[in-house]
């Protein structure tokens, strides 16, 4: 069995200033390949979606399962992707089956209990076909198997390519099912961070987790990421990115003069960061004090909350604890009313107006999409800058109310 101490603490993957997590987790992976410790247990598998998934950096440096070398007729070729299957490849490339690509999923995580042989399965799909194969997804985490699967592209942000492949349900399944640990990254940093904690999960078969990673083809400026990495340090932002997320944008630091009693908390889930950001920045304008957290993991701080409120229930003195939500909201600021934007069904992250009983508007994405410019989209379902702005202004009134 891997011992998780092997998983390295970070890769120093170098990624472009225009990133997208998805594009992230393809060097990610092809830096894994580096390590051998690890890279060795690693097999990939997709339902017909390697290069679209951007996994090809990893094939060229592992190769293509299959049980007999097949004959190279480009051989000597100059070519990106080195499709050479042989019994040494560590990928498998399955038919367009979600459903079979889980039930491998669910095998291959169960092979040191089946076969003494630790392997790590990770597997990459269109994040709305997770629910074709939902089915032996939902057996293969009751059985305890341990694996890593990336849903994507998602969301509305896949904008060209029509309605069937947005998917909105999804980030609720992440918070919902059991024994999986549901991330949804917005910066390349992040997407290290959790896959290689997927990793680790995978190296516990007692107490670990699956891990589900939602993301993006939507390319972000990851400069934003510079200023809570230096205010912030890499190793606690680490730790806050893996208990469910952080603060992107802070009153205090980045509008100080305003005043706290109107102040708006804008809860952003994965890639829509670059629009909660401009809104705050636009209500910074209007003497709004807005926060913008980046919600990497709505399923680790309701996690942590439910945890707290169990212990609660079973002894009268425990503490009133809210989890790393007490530290993302300090005490002074609990009574702002809240946005949350979700580029998935509002719903998801809607419970955040609960945790502080005050009003929340709740933005996403309720309907089927369409296809259109990515722009054109956000401004449709109500998630563009514009609305999140909106939102915060409509949020101040319902408090005051």
């Amino acid at each position: 069995m891997i011992d998780r101490a092997v998983v390295p603490i970070s890769l120093d993957t170098r990624h472009p200033q225009m990133t997208s997590t998805q594009e992230a987790l393809g060097r990610s992976l092809a830096r894994l390949a580096d390590f051998p410790e690890v890279s060795e247990r690693l097999v990939t598998m997709s339902p017909d979606v390697a290069t679209s998934t951007h996994l090809s950096g990893w094939i060229n440096k592992v190769g293509v399962f299959a049980r007999e070398t097949a004959h190279d007729y480009e051989e000597g070729a100059q070519r990106l992707l080195k499709w050479q299957p042989a019994p040494a490849g560590r990928h498998i490339e399955l038919g367009i089956s979600e459903m079979n690509l889980f039930m491998a999923l669910g095998q291959f995580g169960l092979s040191y209990e089946l076969t003494g042989q630790h392997l790590i399965p990770l597997g990459t799909v269109y994040d709305p076909f997770v629910c074709r194969g939902l089915d032996a997804l939902i057996y293969s985490l009751y059985v305890g198997s341990r694996m890593i699967f990336a849903g994507t592209p998602a969301g509305v942000s896949l904008s060209p390519e029509g309605g069937a492949h947005q998917s909105t349900v999804t980030p609720s399944l992440g918070i919902e099912l059991p024994s999986v640990a549901f991330y949804e990254p917005c910066f390349a940093k992040e997407v290290e961070w959790t896959l290689l904690e997927g990793i680790r999960e995978c190296c516990d078969r007692k107490h670990g987790l699956s891990t589900y990673l939602r993301l993006s083809t939507k390319a972000v400026d990851q400069s934003l990421f510079a200023e809570p990495l230096t205010r912030f340090g890499e190793e606690y932002l680490q730790r806050q990115v893996l208990e469910g997320g952080y603060r992107i944008v802070d009153r205090r630091v980045h509008a100080p003069e305003l005043s706290a009693a109107d102040t708006v908390q804008i809860f952003s889930g994965g890639i829509m960061i670059p629009e909660a950001i401009e809104a705050a920045h636009r209500l910074h304008e209007e003497g709004v004090a807005a926060n913008v957290i980046n919600v990497t993991s709505a399923d680790r701080l309701f996690g942590a909350l439910r945890k707290a409120r169990r212990a609660q229930l079973h002894d009268a003195h425990a503490p009133l604890d809210l989890g790393h939500l007490a530290d993302l909201i300090p005490a002074e600021e609990r009574r702002a009313p809240i946005v949350t934007i979700q580029d998935g069904a509002s719903h998801s992250l809607a419970f955040l107006g609960s945790v502080f009983g005050v009003p929340v508007v709740p933005l996403g994405v309720d309907e089927f999409g369409q296809s259109g410019s990515r722009q054109a989209l956000y401004e449709a379902t109500g998630i563009d800058a514009t609305r999140i702005f909106n939102a915060g202004m409509l949020a101040l009134d319902l408090a005051a109310s």
